[in-house]
């Protein structure tokens, strides 16, 4: 880890560049991505501080209310014109927007690292999901969103079509944990559908956002149609809950509740992606050695801090023993670095909330009887901010870490001997986001994931096999959430179905010269016929 400072000229020094490395971006061009945040003149401004170091990364300006719904009303202002756009257009600056993430992914990967404490590997999973998604929607979008054409009541006599209008404008806010991939998930569909975007992104990881934004202008986004705003949600939470025709929201579950009661008054549109225990099942003919790699980068990527990483861990009896060994030499082979490069396997944790959150549940189940197998404490000699990658067993129902979400590089496994056990303790959760299967037969496997009740399920991978595949859908069952993202349904639901028919010659109600009963029965008559029809 190389650090450079450089005198203020009062016998002090500060770093010359972002978070205090060599090759970050500088101060400079972090304040140039600061300016791009709306709103901040009346509140005081926040300090956010890098994971690997402690030191400062930038200071950031914090939206009023008033700042807020101010964005909104631009931001609407700004939709009309680019709704106007033909959707092949829109989708052409996303096309565009591929090429130029994979171009400048040095910067990002840099900025990603510094603000969430990633290892780059981790940093790197985000700037391919941003270039897929927007590779996807610069591909798609524009056939997607195409009106429909469908069968109308009477052949010939009914053409009836359906369209797509956008909402108008969205709100989104995101995430501190994926700043890149995730704003790329819910931003890119929206403004390819023809919506303006306020996004509030978490202020912990506001550049890589602002980035992004920035980048996005680049590739040919008309100014002020993706507009972001700085603020914590008890400043600005009540105008992204009141001001936009949508509302995208990923974060914890209890917020995603309060927020969900707020909007229902509304009866406005909205989508949540919420919390997760993710569970991974190994079925007894799984090879072990491959089962036990894929689960270290199931619930170890960027430190546990993703959404759809594996927290709990059911392995058959007949070679628990045999992937607990394998899986836990692993585990202690990761390197722990807080470095910007590729030297290290395992990054640090984001917040000093989730240091102390993980630090929680990891204490209560040691004191509740379960056993730590490797790791267990936190590691200040690498960094402020990191914890040791950690697999517990003899886990049990009165612990923290049994049920609820620990968001951080913590794992527990269980044995079973039947295959309905182990189905039946998977889905005893309240959440369904994530799960993984590994299995020697891939119909095998598939025939478990079906079963399980979770949004998603990767068959002998942990979760980049979903994640990665932007066509398919992504989000949660239960109390993970609601509405999905990525895909077609990510894209259609920030637009509005109409629906247009044109009848012409025979009108649908009877004249009067034929009397009501005669009518009826010609009409059910037409109806069975149309039913013989060949189905498409």
């Amino acid at each position: 880890m190389t650090r450079t400072t450089e005198s203020t000229g009062h016998g002090e020094s500060r770093p010359r560049t972002v978070g205090g490395f060599v090759g970050a971006p500088s101060a400079a061009r972090a304040a140039q991505l600061v300016r791009r945040a709306a709103g901040g003149a009346d509140s005081a401004p926040v300090d956010i501080t890098a994971p690997f170091t402690g030191l400062l990364t930038a200071t950031l300006p914090q939206a009023t209310d008033a700042d807020a719904r101010k964005v909104f009303d631009e931001a609407r202002a700004a939709q009309a014109a680019w709704a106007a756009r033909p959707a092949t257009e829109r989708q052409r600056v996303l096309a565009r927007l591929h090429t130029l993430v994979l171009q400048r992914q040095e910067e990002i990967l840099n900025l990603v690292q510094l603000e969430s404490g990633k290892a780059r590997i981790d940093a790197y999973d985000e700037v391919a999901s941003a270039a897929l998604v927007a590779g996807y929607y610069g591909r798609h979008s524009a056939r997607i969103l195409a009106s429909r054409r469908v069968a109308g009541v009477l052949p010939v006599l009914t053409s009836a079509r359906e369209l797509r209008h956008p909402k108008g404008v969205v709100g989104i806010i995101s995430p501190w944990n994926y700043p890149l991939a995730l704003t790329a998930m819910d931003v890119f569909p929206a403004l390819a559908a023809g919506n303006a975007v306020v996004q509030k992104p978490d202020n912990q990881t506001a550049l890589s956002a602002l980035w992004l934004n920035e980048l996005t202008e680049e590739a040919g986004l008309p100014s002020g149609v993706w507009r972001i705003v700085l603020g914590h949600g008890g400043q600005i939470g009540d105008a992204f809950v009141e001001e936009p025709d949508y509302l995208c929201f990923t974060g914890s579950t209890a917020t995603g509740k309060k927020l969900a009661k707020q909007i229902a008054g509304r009866l406005t549109g909205y989508s949540l992606e919420l919390g997760g225990k993710n569970p991974m099942l190994v079925l007894p003919d799984a090879p072990v050695a491959k089962a036990a790699a894929g689960a270290v980068a199931a619930c170890f990527s960027s430190a546990g801090q993703l959404c759809v990483s594996v927290e709990r861990i059911y392995v058959h009896e007949n070679i628990r023993e045999e992937f607990t060994r394998a899986f836990v030499a692993r585990t202690e082979a990761l390197r722990l670095g807080a470095e910007l490069g590729y030297g290290a396997d395992l990054g640090s944790l984001t917040t000093p909330a989730q240091l102390d959150s993980v630090s929680a549940h990891v204490a209560d189940a040691r004191a509740k009887g379960a056993r730590v197998l490797t790791g267990g404490r936190s590691r200040p000699d690498v960094g402020p901010l990191f914890y040791e990658p950690t697999v517990l067993t003899d886990v049990t129902r009165d612990m923290a870490v049994f049920a609820e979400e620990t968001f951080g590089p913590v794992v527990s496994i269980y044995g079973y001997r039947d295959i309905e056990d182990a189905i039946s303790r998977a889905n005893d959760t309240g959440y369904g986001l994530n799960a993984s299967v590994w299995a020697a037969s891939g119909s095998v496997g598939s025939t478990v994931a079906a079963r399980l009740k979770t949004g998603t399920v990767n068959v002998n991978e942990g979760f980049a096999a979903t994640f990665g595949t932007v066509g398919l859908p992504m989000g949660g069952m239960k109390e993970s959430g609601l509405g999905r993202r990525n895909g077609a349904e990510g894209l259609l639901k920030y637009t509005e179905s109409q629906s247009v028919a044109v009848q012409r010659g025979l009108r649908l109600r009877p004249p009067r010269v034929i009397p009501p009963r005669l009518w009826t029965r010609g009409m059910s008559i037409g109806i069975r016929l149309l039913n013989r029809l060949p189905r498409r």
